[in-house]
């Protein structure tokens, strides 16, 4: 965790500093219709889930922000109901806070939270980090605006590699995992012409405590270390109407990461052209043309004399001394055609087929909010990338203002968020977490309901990943194999009354590895939490929760049930 607090530190100061500054939020423009559709393609009552929604009270500020510090004091005990029989119980303390803060040019939510567990008998004891911080602040109103984003959490790594949020029990197969981005975002005109450029920077570590997975008899499987990644773009372009009877544009966009294991490099340079033409005043057809490279690289593992890899704490151990290897490369000709829907603000719909990455692309969105209560959204993706790569879209997607959801038995981040602007999830990025570069397409859901002092919320979606790597080294192994992972978070929360409110928490993960060794597992839970108010800011607490893991033989499955009780302090 080493530096990770005192980036959460400065964070947490730079959020202090936004609150005063609480007003109306910014909303798009659903006339201004683009024409490249490129952030679709490269994509990537409050729900309480014991993360302060509903208690959650703003001292001072206006328009729905609010700040909740808290402390806690809970007692666990879990049950191991197969394969065998143990019975656990720790004790945990925590501090932590919910917030939400709303400006004219500045908007962020945070959700941090520290845990110490002191375990009882054969339950070990720990310190825990988690949270998750969207956020941007204008330099230049309606102009220059810094974005940041950071993710803190535990992960369950099974044996083929799939990630699972939120993870029972405390084995070395859970690990922790950070994330961060940040970078401006330019929106501006010279004359007729609208400018619209990023770029980002983002870091991703996965603190494995076993890099390297082995089954008996089978190859290794090298677990994803660290990155860092570069995506920048630029968008020129005019609308229908003012210089010519279509809307025409240009754009170029430049994506860079580099993996520490193996010095893994995927290097993504593009520049299209585009067309809007409309057909009617809610829908316009769209295309582009253009010109794309891509090009993927590694370095081997260095060898024994045996010409065996060396494996160190951290993975395999890369021969700096040789030259790069190309796993991948195409350069040409990309297009793309579709149509772009918006009959209302409340309404938008863009789809779009073409031509990446050397075969056909499928990619756009669709978001549907009937009213100011509920939101509909969905987003088809197709990219190339790492793990931290993919981690970093899916969090610079999720809106500015939103509410965590947690497991109230855990503490741990369920992978989605309650917001009725965009609702999106994280869980589709975990999948694999396997070193290797890969092609991601998949498709992404989410609903998101209030209903007077009840919310609701579900996210589904589908993740497809083909991986790259160089044939002759250690990681040629995964070359072309394809992972698969379907993914179900579902949230209920409400008021019972004045004094008590309650939250339900559901997951599922099915992972289909293509490794014949690894087989398929799944990840099912479920929790129901009842919180009653002793006072203005004590706060009774009693959860239930079950979890199962089902592993491919010979590896045997788990399935345990918990108990909580507890008492949080909200200031």
């Amino acid at each position: 965790m080493s530096h990770f607090p005192r980036m959460w530190a400065g964070l947490a100061a730079l959020l202090a500093g936004l609150v005063p500054l609480a007003a109306a939020a910014q909303t798009l423009d659903y006339g201004d219709v683009g024409a490249n559709g490129e952030a679709a393609q490269d994509g990537g009552s409050s729900s309480r889930g014991s993360s302060g929604g509903q208690r959650a009270k703003h001292r001072g500020g206006r328009h729905g922000s609010y700040v909740a510090p808290y402390i806690e004091a809970r007692q666990v005990v879990s049950a191991e109901l197969s394969p065998g029989n143990d019975v656990v119980t720790y004790s945990t303390i925590a501090a932590g806070v919910d917030a939400t803060v709303a400006g004219r040019n500045n908007a962020a939510s945070v959700s941090l939270r520290y845990e110490r567990r002191i375990g009882w008998g054969k339950a070990n004891s720990g310190d825990t980090i988690s949270g998750l911080l969207r956020g941007y602040a204008s330099v230049v109103p309606q102009t220059l605006q810094i974005d940041a984003g950071v993710l803190a959490t535990r992960t369950r790594v099974e044996s083929g590699g799939a990630a699972v949020l939120a993870p029972l029990g405390d084995d070395d197969s859970v690990t922790q995992l950070y994330s961060a981005y940040a970078g401006p975002t330019l929106s501006t005109e010279a004359g007729d012409a609208k400018i619209d450029a990023h770029y980002r920077i983002g870091y991703t570590k996965v603190e494995s405590p076993n890099s390297i997975i082995t089954i008996p008899g089978q190859p290794p499987l090298d677990i994803f270390d660290k990155s860092i990644a570069h995506d920048a773009g630029i968008h020129i372009g005019t609308r229908a109407g003012t210089v010519l009877p279509v809307g025409i544009g240009a754009g170029a966009g430049y994506y860079r990461e580099d993996i520490s294991n193996l010095d893994q490099r995927i290097e993504d340079l593009h520049a299209r052209a585009d067309f809007t033409l409309p057909v009617s005043r809610d829908l316009a057809l769209a295309a582009g043309v253009g010109y794309e490279k891509v090009e993927i690289s590694s370095r081997d593992a260095l060898r024994d004399a045996n010409g065996f890899p060396v494996i160190s704490g951290n993975g395999f151990v890369t021969d700096k001394s040789t030259p790069r290897q190309i796993a991948y490369h195409a350069d040409g000709l990309i297009w793309d055609a579709g149509v772009i829907w918006r009959p209302s603000r409340r309404t938008q719909l863009e789809a779009h087929v073409g031509r990446r990455y050397g075969t056909i692309s499928y990619f756009g969105s669709f978001s549907y909010a009937p009213n100011e209560r509920s939101a509909f959204n969905v987003a088809v993706y197709d990219s190339i990338s790492g793990f931290g790569g993919q981690l970093n879209r899916a969090l610079a997607d999720l809106p500015a203002q939103f509410t965590a959801n947690r497991n109230p038995l855990t503490g741990d981040l369920s992978g989605c968020v309650a917001a009725l602007e965009k609702g999106n999830c994280l869980n589709g990025a975990l999948g694999s977490v396997r070193s290797a570069t890969f092609r991601a397409r998949g498709v992404a859901a989410s609903y998101n309901i209030q209903l007077g002092n009840m919310s609701a919320g579900i996210g589904a979606g589908y993740d497809r990943r083909k991986f790259i790597a160089a044939p002759g080294t250690v990681l040629a192994v995964a070359n072309g194999v394809i992972d698969e992972n379907y993914w179900l978070v579902a949230y209920l929360g409400g008021r019972i009354d004045r004094s008590s409110h309650y939250s339900v928490n559901l997951y599922a993960n099915w992972f289909q590895s293509g490794s014949s060794f690894a087989g398929d597992s799944s990840a099912l839970g479920a929790t129901l939490a009842y919180y009653r108010n002793l006072t203005d800011h004590l706060e009774a607490t009693a959860a239930l929760g079950i979890d199962n893991i089902s592993r491919p033989e010979p590896l045997q499955g788990l399935t345990s049930a918990s108990a909580l009780a507890g008492l949080r302090y909200t200031f």
